[in-house]
């Protein structure tokens, strides 16, 4: 199979690095810890205007359900996994999927001093590296509405990440194809975070389609209440160059209630898109909001998206 020398070295390296953890060592005790459940319920009442037409909805934003934990290990080892999955509030199906649930981040791994290592289905380092600076994320004016198609969720996945050195981190993915004519992925991502101040660096090659090439940039500051965040990408395919950026801002005015807005343009996922959100949090308590916003979208060819909406999220 036809693979890229950094997915190579990548796929050679990472079980070594956790093989040698315990290479020296017959016997494994295992102690294993309470795993923790956890669920978010987030379900707006919209109104939504695509493409002439008007409708009212109740949407299920990316509600979910999972598990996570450790299991404690001899020779300063832990196993960790997670298993979450997405469920639909509002009507029991996504799209044309009819299953009540849909996988997300699903792996099993080994961490410790080395930092970690999983394998799974989980999103990318790609992906990853966009931290929190959409604001919108999930609702209608998420990112990957008109801004970008590579937050990447992929399966077959070995990812190592080390530890955080001064700020620094490195992660890299491995994603096998398991075709032979199809080259295997690799993506990266350089994070900084530290002092109210986070920036990355990451990279894709042959992850959503096969010959793609993305760079994403990635930077995000807060300071006295207000959190100034920005991501600019560029894909390359078939020779050809799109780019697309977004700006956001969020402001704390009071301890409960959160202003923010976000800007951008983009060219990746239809032609001279631009968008633009503002919205709303009011927190009821320590894991239930409030929310309200509006998003509207205009593109080539006149095309035009606008969305309003209210909703509410719970976490417990």
């Amino acid at each position: 199979m036809k693979k890229t020398a950094l997915s190579l070295a990548i796929a050679a390296m990472l079980p070594t690095i956790a093989l040698a953890e315990v290479a020296n060592n017959d016997k494994v005790s295992i102690v294993i810890e309470e795993p923790k459940f956890y669920a978010k319920i987030n379900v707006s009442v919209q109104n939504t205007q695509e493409g002439g037409d008007s409708t009212s909805e109740v949407v299920s934003n990316a509600s979910r359900v999972g598990t996570n934990g450790k299991i404690e290990l001899n020779h300063g080892l832990k196993g960790i996994y997670q298993l979450e999955y997405e469920t639909q509030v509002d009507d029991g199906a996504k799209g044309d999927n009819e299953q009540t649930f849909v996988q997300r981040n699903i792996f099993i791994g080994l961490e410790g001093e080395f930092g970690y290592l999983v394998a799974g289905h989980f999103d990318t380092p790609l992906k990853r590296a966009q931290k929190k600076v959409d604001l919108f994320g999930d609702l209608a004016g998420d990112i990957k509405s008109m801004i970008t198609e590579n937050d990447e969720r992929k399966s077959n996945q070995v990812l190592y990440k080390t530890p955080k050195i001064a700020g620094v981190s490195l992660t890299l993915a491995h994603i096998a194809s398991e075709v032979e004519e199809i080259n295997d992925g690799t993506s990266a991502a350089l994070t900084y975070d530290r002092n109210s101040f986070y920036a990355a660096v990451a990279y894709d090659t042959d992850v959503r389609e096969d010959g793609m090439d993305v760079i994403r940039l990635v930077g995000q500051y807060s300071i006295a209440g207000l959190t100034l965040g920005g991501l600019w990408e560029t894909q390359n395919f078939n020779s050809e160059d799109l780019e697309g950026w977004v700006y956001s801002a969020a402001y704390k005015a009071t301890n409960d209630m959160t202003l923010k807005a976000q800007y951008g343009e983009s060219d990746i996922v239809k032609d001279n898109a631009k968008t633009y959100s503002l919205g709303l949090d009011y927190k009821l308590g320590k894991q239930v909001k409030v929310y309200g916003f509006v998003t509207d979208e205009v593109y080539a060819d006149n095309g035009s998206n606008q969305y309003y909406g209210v909703g509410t999220e719970f976490k417990f």
